[in-house]
């Protein structure tokens, strides 16, 4: 379903970036979402939500050292 028709932007696309663990102002930013009339900005909110309480995030962490940090084998190199 088309959320923004200004700027044409369907529930299944917020959705996905909503699952990409992005928050509403994120998404706003990157697809203009409820930037020209605002009257999308209520169902939008709505997207985001229900996607944040269906959708797990991943949990990553970042590696507390280069050498930790590393997936291949550089020794051979």
């Amino acid at each position: 379903m088309i959320v923004c028709v200004c700027r044409r932007i369907s529930d299944r696309e917020i959705a996905r970036h909503a699952r990409a663990g992005m928050g509403f102002d994120d998404i706003q930013f990157e697809l203009g979402v409820a930037t020209q009339c605002g009257q999308c900005e209520g169902c939008a909110r709505d997207v985001v939500a229900q996607c944040a309480g269906q959708c797990p995030s991943a949990n990553i962490s970042l590696a507390s050292s280069l050498e930790e940090g590393r997936t291949w084998n550089t020794s051979a190199l």
